[in-house]
């Protein structure tokens, strides 16, 4: 049975944080695998800024083509929106039977976990792997000892999607934050321009 990290995000556009995290799980924790999840929208985001699914799907392929263990994945493209990660995993276990699938997720999502939908279905089904995010709430004290969520120490990497936006609005060079082969697909089709 391989265990799959799911490592869900927009990635609009993906940046080299979310490969260098992604690795990370992958080369020091007890993941065979972490599935780049491609959100379509998010029920909390604005759509109008968000790259087509499929660019960023894109996007994600020619960022992790030299990780065997990185995947990049469209899962919950063809599932109803707005998304809940709760119907994502339901729809993967069904799927992928064979399969052990975790979530990995910023402390700022942990400490906002007990308002995702059925966030204790989520608990008992599946692992956590928690990586340090700036915030300024502390971790609820019922998931300080949990079995089920891992705090895994991994670099703190303060690079945002939509600041990478924002230079590139400025025809600023945000080239050194893209894995290069990214960078050139999303510099040829002049996105976020």
């Amino acid at each position: 049975m391989k265990k799959i990290g799911l490592y869900f995000g927009t990635f609009n556009p993906i940046h080299i944080g979310h490969i260098i995290l992604a690795n990370h799980f992958a080369e020091t924790t007890d993941l065979n695998e972490i599935w780049m999840v491609i959100t379509p929208q998010n029920p909390f985001k604005k759509k109008d800024s968000i790259l087509d699914n499929n660019h960023r799907l894109e996007l994600v392929y020619k960022a992790t083509m030299d990780y065997p263990k990185l995947k990049p994945s469209n899962i919950e493209f063809g599932l109803p929106t707005p998304n809940y990660t709760i119907n994502s995993l339901v729809h993967l276990v069904e799927k992928y039977p064979e399969h052990q699938f975790a979530l990995l997720m910023g402390e700022d999502n942990l400490v906002s976990f007990p308002k995702w939908k059925n966030y204790e279905l989520i608990l008992e089904h599946h692992e956590l792997y928690v990586y340090p995010r700036k915030t300024n709430r502390a971790i609820p004290e019922q998931f300080k000892n949990h079995p089920k969520i891992n705090l895994i120490e991994a670099p703190k990497i303060e690079l945002s999607s939509s600041a990478i936006r924002k230079a590139i609005k400025k025809g600023q060079n945000v080239r050194p934050l893209l894995p290069p082969i990214s960078w050139v697909y999303l510099d040829e089709m002049n996105f976020y321009k």
